[in-house]
């Protein structure tokens, strides 16, 4: 009884490092350009539209990856702090979700949950 508790313990403690450490790379307009959000990237972005309290917006259609915003959705640029390689993204805060725009096709990059 005690080994199988124990394999299942350390099965588990092997795997959920794993799981949390999601990084999602999500294709970007432009040919071969590619946006990549590690963990601690995500992490940083979710923890500044909390201390910032960035205002939500609400937006009626579906936001997701390829979606395109309508015009009246404000974007924001995204700060300094969230890592060089999203300057020349714009981003806007609906449902929970912080979402990285493409700001002349107004397409979604990526959602960041």
């Amino acid at each position: 009884m005690k080994h199988t508790l124990l394999a299942g313990l350390t099965s588990l403690a092997l795997t959920t490092p794993a799981l949390a450490q999601t990084t999602v790379t999500t294709p970007a307009p432009g040919p071969g350009a590619t946006v990549t959000i590690a963990p601690e990237q995500r992490t940083r972005i979710k923890q500044y539209v909390v201390q910032q309290k960035v205002k939500p917006v609400q937006i009626r259609e579906r936001v997701a990856v390829g979606a395109t915003l309508p015009a009246d959705v404000e974007l924001a640029p995204v700060p300094s702090e969230w890592g060089p390689d999203f300057g020349r993204y714009r981003y806007v805060y609906t449902n929970d979700n912080v979402v990285l725009v493409e700001p002349s096709s107004r397409r979604v990059i990526q959602v960041i949950d």
